[in-house]
């Protein structure tokens, strides 16, 4: 067997294979509540193969929304209209996750159906957005920056959203610390000027990030639980790869169990050359440095690609985005393209399984 399709089992959840789905916001909610849009798009990823499913940033606050259509998981309302979801998730045998955010100075911004660009002011239903300092993303209004009592509730409102995943049957959580958003804008000296606890060297810029560790593992004791990194923020005096490993392993010290290795987007002027598998290193690094398991992400087109990229030891398993939304049914392709015979394509398309010359 391959190893993009052997299970990977993360303290007592056993992925059915490592060629998983990728959060991927859909700026489609009200007030929130996913709807049947969502419902739709992610149970059609566990039909196709998946083997882990992992929902988009959710917003833990509703100043955490990185625009004002994202989804929410702080309210009772948004646990029960994601509990039908989890379980056509599970129900096609796939795992379901939900990826944990807060967009600090990224949040209250238009999506992209919107139409506008920049921040969304207070008349359109906007709101102030929060950071570590009060330096704003080029194009954005400038935030306020968190006092000690508004770290304390960011870290409480983690907390919260965390065990409302698990009653609305979420069975992988991942904490949100790349991208530019509120945990990645705290680790990176880019856009974190503080002087107290909270900024200056990296045990102090990492010191939010870990208090969110350890408070969602303290609400979830049993799920695995996921951090992603932005490792580089692709800009001079950003964020490195050595200091993401380095708070990998503190972040494993304190809970977390497994990283989803991705990079960019704190700053307007970063500089990243795209290619076929180029955040593959960076993963790597992580992995050897940290002592920790990866998941490597970004540019994954195809099995061979996937496949060789476990083969090399540079990841534990693979997230894809935009090929999932090309095809839904890729875990499907990529076994049939490995040769791999497995026991789960669906019922009603069985029919499908072998193409005739």
């Amino acid at each position: 067997m391959s190893i993009l399709f052997s299970p990977l089992t993360v303290r007592d959840v056993t992925t059915r294979n490592r060629l998983w789905v990728a959060p991927m916001c859909q700026y489609s909610a009200v007030d929130g509540v996913p709807q049947e849009w969502h419902h739709t798009h992610l149970a059609q990823f566990a039909s196709g193969g998946a083997g882990l499913v992992v929902a988009e940033a959710t917003a833990v606050s509703p100043e955490g929304r990185i625009s004002p259509e994202d989804v929410g998981i702080w309210n009772d309302e948004q646990r029960r209209a994601w509990e039908p979801i989890t379980a056509a998730v599970r129900s096609r045998g796939a795992v379901a996750g939900v990826q944990l955010a807060h967009a600090g100075r990224k949040a209250s911004t238009w999506s992209p159906f919107a139409g506008g660009s920049g921040s969304v002011p207070a008349s359109d239903g906007g709101w102030e957005a929060l950071a570590p300092s009060a330096l704003a993303y080029e194009g954005y209004a400038t935030p306020r920056a968190l006092d000690t009592a508004g770290i304390d509730a960011v870290v409480a409102d983690f907390a919260a959203a965390a065990a409302r995943s698990i009653d609305a049957g979420f069975q992988v959580l991942e904490i949100h610390a790349a991208h530019g958003y509120l945990l990645h804008e705290f680790l990176s000296p880019l856009s974190n000027e503080r002087t107290d606890e909270y900024g200056g060297s990296l045990e102090n810029r990492a010191r939010l990030l870990l208090r969110v560790v350890g408070a969602v593992r303290d609400a979830a004791p049993r799920a695995p639980l996921f951090v992603r990194f932005s490792a580089t923020d692709w800009a001079d005096g950003g964020l490195d790869v050595d200091e993401t490993a380095t708070v990998a392993r503190w972040a494993a010290d304190a809970g977390a169990d497994l990283f989803d290795i991705s990079s960019g987007g704190l700053v307007a002027h970063q500089r990243i050359t795209p290619a076929p598998g180029y955040q593959v290193g960076l993963a790597d690094h992580v992995r050897r440095e940290a002592g920790v398991p990866v998941n490597a992400v970004g540019l994954i087109y195809d099995a061979a690609q996937a496949e060789q990229i476990l083969q090399d030891g540079e990841a534990d398993a693979i997230m894809a985005g935009r090929e999932w939304l090309r095809d839904p049914h890729f875990a499907l392709r990529a076994a049939g393209e490995l040769g791999e015979e497995i026991s789960y394509w669906p019922k009603q398309y069985v029919r499908a399984r072998r193409r005739l010359a």
